[in-house]
């Protein structure tokens, strides 16, 4: 059974920052892939970022491009989601994804790739 569990959602300012968390246990499992995605109310989810884990190459939607940054943790399994200048539209629930494979060959910003998602975490930009 693997589990991905995100934090550090909540409400900030436009303009501040904040940084989430995923950590995906299971005994066995060692991801190839971690991504970000997002929901925003009515809105259908949407690719923010990937990490491939075997060579470190990130892929992000060009809305965030320059204000987030997706990184590895120290912890196996771990994925951080820096985000800075944020903005109103930048609202949503945050998931996080895991893939067992590399997601490069197949297109990091399908959701397709990712064997495992997490519960998600709410982001609320004010205005």
């Amino acid at each position: 059974q693997v589990q991905l569990v995100e934090s550090g959602g909540g409400l900030v300012q436009a303009g501040g920052s904040l940084r989430v968390s995923c950590a995906a246990s299971g005994r066995t499992f060692s991801a190839y892939a971690m991504a970000w995605f997002r929901q925003a109310p009515g809105k259908e989810r949407e690719f923010v970022a990937a990490l491939q884990l075997s060579d470190g190459r990130t892929n992000y939607v060009d809305s965030v491009k320059g204000r987030f940054t997706i990184s590895r943790g120290n912890a196996k399994n771990t994925v951080y989601l820096q985000m800075n200048n944020l903005k109103p539209e930048d609202t949503a629930v945050y998931y996080c994804a895991a893939g067992s494979r590399a997601c490069s060959p197949y297109g990091c910003y399908r959701p397709a790739v990712y064997d495992y998602w997490g519960q998600g975490t709410q982001v609320t930009i004010s205005s």
